[in-house]
């Protein structure tokens, strides 16, 4: 068998394809909770890697295309937006939203089928938020579903919660100018 004498170059591999771009990527998942009913509650959040921020999340007992359409809109109001989507290849998705992305001019990320390690964001964020809070509650409706996610994520998660992968601050940086950066008397609040 003959061996080209020619390598061809290598290309960027998974992970270092999402570290090099951190700044400019977001990710979206869905996940599920039971509420006391035994029926399910599906929770879509859509997540800005750079600064490890939830943009946007929503609650719905019934997803479909159109309303993901709908919260990608509202997550990317102003000019907010990526140049990546990170998602997987959950079949509510569809077509549709493939072209919202391409006419805000976003590249669409997919990750391979049963591979949530190529989402790693995402995933941690999920996985933090169900030990945190989720397995700690019983959820009894959609309202208060919202509410406890509202207040973990912007009374906890964005402002208190330090991140090792943010060498110890949280998504929303809490230094604040002309703070002395020396001995300070610790104080602790009960969250």
């Amino acid at each position: 068998m003959v061996h080209p004498k020619t390598q061809p170059g290598k290309s960027t591999t998974w992970l270092p394809f999402l570290r090099n771009h951190l700044d400019v990527s977001w990710a979206m998942d869905f996940f599920t909770v039971v509420t006391a009913g035994c029926s399910f509650l599906y929770v879509f959040v859509v997540f800005e890697h750079g600064r490890r921020k939830v943009v946007h999340f929503s609650t719905t007992y019934h997803p479909s295309m159109t309303w993901v359409i709908q919260q990608l809109r509202e997550a990317t109001l102003l000019g907010r937006q990526p140049r990546y989507v990170f998602r997987d290849n959950d079949g509510i998705y569809g077509h549709q939203v493939r072209a919202f992305f391409d006419s805000c001019g976003i590249e669409e990320v997919r990750t391979a089928y049963r591979s949530p390690w190529q989402n790693p964001y995402i995933e941690r964020f999920v996985g933090t938020l169900r030990r945190e809070l989720l397995d700690h509650v019983i959820v009894l409706s959609e309202r208060q579903l919202n509410r406890l996610l509202r207040e973990y994520i912007e009374q906890y998660y964005h402002t208190g919660r330090p991140h090792q992968g943010l060498n110890g601050d949280t998504p929303v940086a809490t230094k604040k100018p002309g703070m002395v950066n020396g001995p300070t008397k610790l104080i602790s609040f009960p969250v």
